[in-house]
């Protein structure tokens, strides 16, 4: 936002005097303010580069800005901030209900066994079944070999088919 005269001075505009001197006194207390109000340093340091994103942009349209209209603001960022990541947990909610009600309709059974497996083993099991990945697309994503990933997954179906088995035969002896 700076001018150059005739003579080739830089001259800032009223617009970028007036934004920088209303950052200078708000910043820190917008930073407080985010930093009390969210989980972390990253959060209020976005959101507060946020508000001052749209102050400029106000400063720039020659607009008036007191605190009082920038605390409007970082109220306003926020707020968007908090239905933001409450529809994100929403959606991932979503996504973990139908996960698990599409892995079977056998009330959880082999959820319950999916969840005894090891860690590594039960990732390539979803990966490739869940996800539809193939071998040698699991394999880069988990830094693997492609033979490491078969191995893993002959396990993982191997030991999987027999905690189904076992979980069976205990129903059928209830019964």
């Amino acid at each position: 936002m700076r001018v150059r005269t005739e003579q080739g001075d830089r001259v800032e505009s009223a617009g970028q005097k007036h934004f920088l001197a209303t950052h200078a006194a708000c910043h820190d207390k917008v930073y407080r303010y985010f930093r009390r109000r969210t989980e972390g340093t990253p959060a209020a340091e976005d959101l507060t580069a946020d508000v001052f994103r749209i102050v400029w942009e106000k400063s720039c349209q020659g607009q008036e800005l007191s605190e009082l209209v920038v605390f409007g603001i970082a109220r306003n960022v926020l707020r968007n901030y908090h239905r933001s990541a409450i529809r994100s947990m929403n959606l991932a909610q979503q996504l973990e209900h139908q996960r698990t009600r599409e892995l079977g309709s056998d009330g959880g059974t082999v959820r319950e066994a999916l969840d005894q497996l090891k860690p590594e083993e039960r990732e390539v099991l979803l990966l490739t079944y869940w996800d539809g990945f193939s071998s040698a697309e699991v394999s880069g994503l988990l830094n693997i070999t492609a033979t490491a990933v078969r191995m893993r997954l002959h396990r993982a179906r191997k030991q999987l088919s027999n905690l189904l088995r076992t979980d069976q035969a205990t129903e059928d002896v209830q019964r």
